[in-house]
């Protein structure tokens, strides 16, 4: 039995290999290759079509000289503008709530289900308004309505 344990713990942890580390390495080298074959056919798509992606983006974000771009991009620059333009005139138009709206309507539906819950519970209907009877559960689904209702003219 003593044999076979010294047999066992026989090898060093520091003999043993570090696959961990070869695997790594071996996938760090494996990116680099991949990033400068995409760089690569980045530049060769560039070439293709005669047209830097940096002057692009300029003009993507409005910061390039406009007399030095090509007809193209000059039509390309003022769609740009004028979708600008467009989106911010849409957002000026768009009206919204006032802040009362939603805390309202919150209200009035959690207003009415306690309504209505508090009619169920009380000792023979006598609350919350007595001598109405069932005119509790109306009133209590009216504000229900109410708070729901307005949900929908929420923007």
């Amino acid at each position: 039995m003593l044999m076979a344990d010294e047999e066992l713990h026989e090898t060093d942890s520091n003999d043993q290999k570090d696959w961990q580390g070869e695997t790594s390495s071996e996938a760090a080298t494996d990116d680099a290759a991949k990033s400068e074959t995409a760089a690569d056919e980045t530049a060769a798509e560039d070439e293709n079509y005669g047209v830097d992606m940096e002057k692009v983006e300029a003009v993507l974000n409005a910061t390039a000289d406009k007399a030095t771009l090509t007809p193209q991009m000059q039509r390309m620059m003022s769609r740009q503008a004028e979708n600008t333009k467009r989106v911010e005139e849409t957002i000026k138009g768009t009206k919204s709530n006032p802040r009362w709206f939603v805390p309202v309507f919150c209200a009035l539906m959690i207003i009415g289900l306690i309504w209505c819950v508090v009619y169920y519970l009380s000792p023979s209907g006598s609350w919350p308004i007595p001598n109405i009877g069932a005119w509790n559960l109306a009133i209590g689904f009216a504000l229900i309505m109410i708070g729901f209702l307005m949900t929908m003219g929420w923007r």
